[in-house]
């Protein structure tokens, strides 16, 4: 099985190292901590066996840095069928014992091996055919599918008794099966075959040598496509369990019929140039000159299944057509790797981490970042990430170079690459997210309107701010930038009188510089003449960073000296309170909830 969304499963910060190595090693892969305990889990729980009962009940792999008891216990009562089971791995909180407790055959044992070699720990299998027979029968390599996992266990019965297993290899690289006891006679045998066929006395294996190459009018429905590729399979008596692939032209990048396909198939989608579709020209059956007026190449279907399936491939199934879509399929000599061909659809996701704490950064901007192979930002910015880029190609900007830093994001994922631009407090705010945006729009590159770009909110400052002083931001409220750089300063000021005017709540962004100390003084100026000398201002700094400094004064008293551009400044508005008991002060901004009380 093809493992994804794998749960890294740890109870204490103790643990929390070894689980975030592991999340590192297994692509796909999200921490999931102990409310309270594990800072910065993508996914946080208070009750630790429902959580476990859950993810086991959706079939997540788990892999549990914890106590095996732990995991046996909370699981005990769901065992129930253990072909269906997902992987359950223990691993100690030190790394050095790696044990699958549950799904050995169902990926639990290859999982195992891969983060024992991550940590540089051992991997306890004791699964009898692995140990034995140095191979599991219905845990197959990546990309291999069994048609018949019920067959497994007498196979594996008989090569464990010493009793002979027919081999027979119609398709594929069927290298990695070498135990005693295959060759060409016995009353059982494994069939490695690429047809769609039913084992009565064989195990049946689908090897990874099918590509599935599909063309599309923009907007197809995908019901259309997924049944031209079903009978196109079926017509040939070809199994879908070996299509290693879908595979198209690289403008259909962004095709949701394609990407549907794929996902049905449970394979990856990639594309290729037309350059490199041209180049399967003089092996096509049905070259067009209108799709070669169109696309730069002569033919979709027929070329991306050939390029895909490599050099010495030949079509098994020429182009078919339905009324918006085409779909040809090759057959490899040897398996397909699905990484190695074309490029997958570039990603680009554009993510806000909040001020900077690992507890202030949402499950979907951590998701994102373990997902992506690459992260663009300010150097800061990055650093902040702390162990959540390990293992990334990181691309470090500097302040100012924002424009700099969105191209380069979008043209490392127009190489195919899954990218995360990463920008401080939220995306949407004052960020990236915008320039991105005014970037696609203004130049209008075919490399970049292919792209997935998706963006993933954040606290922002003024959020962090209002939160660590009560509840300031809790009534209308307004944004303003100081900065002149990029909006003339009589903008700027319009929009405060406006803000005076109208008595919202105001954050001040880039409210100084070293060459900026006027505008804030002139903001201050234009509030007192719309609200009282006394009302509190909060002036907050290095949020949820070291030295994170939070300063309430009165507005009068607001001094551009005390502030620079690590601050956000919050002034209130006219009904805006502040509260003092003993030694702790908090702000906040009535709803008018005392006009209700007057009433009752």
């Amino acid at each position: 099985m093809e493992l994804m969304d794998i749960a890294i499963v740890t109870l204490s910060t103790a643990g929390s190292g070894v689980a975030r190595a592991i999340a590192a090693a297994l692509p796909g892969a999200h921490l999931h901590g102990l409310a309270e305990r594990v800072p910065g889990a993508d996914v946080t729980f208070t009750d630790t066996a429902a959580h476990l009962r859950t993810l086991f009940s959706q079939g997540t792999p788990i892999v549990g840095v914890c106590a095996a008891g732990i995991l046996i216990r909370a699981l005990a009562p769901l065992l129930d069928d253990k072909r269906t089971e997902p992987p359950v791995i223990a691993v100690s909180a030190d790394g050095a014992s790696v044990v699958p407790l549950l799904g050995g055959h169902h990926g639990a044992n290859r999982l195992t091996t891969v983060i024992a070699a991550a940590l540089g720990g051992q991997a306890a299998i004791t699964t009898a055919g692995d140990v034995t027979l140095g191979l599991a029968p219905d845990d197959p390599p990546k990309g291999w599918r069994v048609g018949n996992p019920e067959a497994a266990k007498p196979v594996a019965a008989a090569l464990l008794a010493g009793q002979p297993v027919r081999l027979e290899v119609e398709n594929g690289s069927a290298g990695w099966l070498t135990t005693p006891g295959l060759g060409d006679e016995g009353l059982l045998g494994i069939r490695v075959t690429a047809q769609a066929v039913d084992g009565d006395d064989e195990l049946i294996l689908h090897p990874p040598v099918l590509a599935l190459g599909v063309g599309c009018e923009r907007g197809t429905d995908p019901a259309e496509l997924s049944a031209l590729a079903r009978d196109s399979l079926a017509e040939a008596g070809l199994s879908a369990a070996s299509v290693a692939c879908v595979v198209s032209l690289d403008l259909k990048a962004d095709e949701p019929a394609v990407h549907a396909l794929a996902a049905e198939l449970g394979v990856a989608a990639r594309f290729f140039t037309a350059a490199a579709l041209e180049a399967e020209r003089p092996r096509l059956i049905h070259p067009s000159n209108a799709v070669f007026a169109e696309t730069g190449c002569h033919g979709v279907a027929e070329g991306a299944a050939l390029a895909a399936a490599g050099p010495e491939s030949r079509l098994i199934v020429d182009k078919r057509k339905s009324t918006r879509a085409t779909c040809a399929i090759a057959l490899a000599a040897g398996d397909i790797d699905a990484a190695g061909v074309g490029r997958p659809q570039g990603r680009l996701a554009i993510v806000g981490i909040g001020p900077g704490a690992a507890d202030w950064r949402t499950p979907e901007a951590s998701r994102a970042i373990a997902t992506a192979t690459d992260l663009v930002g300010y150097g800061l910015y990055l650093d902040l990430l702390g162990d959540a880029a390990v293992g990334k190609t990181r691309h470090d900007g500097t302040m100012g170079a924002e424009e700099a830093r969105a191209r380069q994001a979008l043209d490392l994922a127009a190489e195919g690459r899954s990218v995360a631009l990463v920008c401080s407090g939220d995306a949407g705010i004052y960020a990236l997210a915008t320039l991105v945006f005014e970037l696609m729009d203004r130049e209008d590159k075919a490399a970049w309107n292919h792209l997935a770009v998706s963006v993933a909110p954040g606290i922002s400052a003024l959020q962090a701010a209002a939160a660590r002083a009560g509840a300031v931001i809790n009534h209308d409220f307004c944004t303003i930038s100081l900065s002149d750089l990029l909006t003339p300063w009589d903008a700027i000021r319009r929009r405060v009188t406006a803000a005076a005017e109208g008595d919202f709540v105001v954050a001040f962004y880039n409210p100084v510089s070293k060459r900026r100390r006027d505008q804030l003084p002139a903001a201050k100026t234009i509030l007192l003449g719309h609200r009282p000398a006394e009302t509190p201002v909060v002036i907050a700094r290095n949020l949820g960073r070291d030295a994170e400094s939070v300063t309430i004064v009165r507005l009068a008293d607001l001094d551009a000296a005390d502030v620079d551009m690590l601050s956000v400044v919050l002034v209130g508005n006219s009904e805006t309170r502040l509260i003092r008991r003993g030694e702790r002060s908090w702000v906040y901004t009535p709803r008018g909830y005392a006009k209700k009380w007057e009433g009752q």
